[in-house]
């Protein structure tokens, strides 16, 4: 169950959901047993420099190794730049969770 997290200023032309959604399907194409990829944007109002910043979150697995991570970043990369329109800064992070993180679906439950 991944998460996305697309940090940027909001001077930039994004269209963050439909981003968000194409990070969802790369990540499913590199990983199809990844699950959902938990995504949310945050527009910066107050910034210094026009910038793009996507960091990615996932559970640690045997299979996502260095050159899992390499080609999944390069993919990630190319997309974020058919999102993007104009001149910026841009980053892109992945992050694997160790063994101290949960995930799980809360389904309440009636009372």
């Amino acid at each position: 169950m991944p998460h996305a997290d697309l940090k940027f200023s909001n001077d930039l032309n994004l269209d963050a959901v439909a981003l968000l959604r194409a990070i969802e399907q790369i990540i499913q194409q590199h990983d199809a047993g990844s699950g959902e990829c938990k995504g949310r944007a945050h527009p910066a109002t107050h910034f210094n420099h026009t910038h793009c910043l996507l960091d990615i979150s996932m559970l640690t697995k045997p299979h996502r190794d260095s050159k899992f991570t390499q080609s999944l970043l390069n993919d990630l990369k190319s997309e974020m730049e058919r999102h993007l329109a104009q001149p910026c800064h841009l980053s892109l992070g992945i992050h694997y969770s160790d063994d101290n993180y949960i995930t799980s679906k809360h389904e309440p439950s009636d009372r």
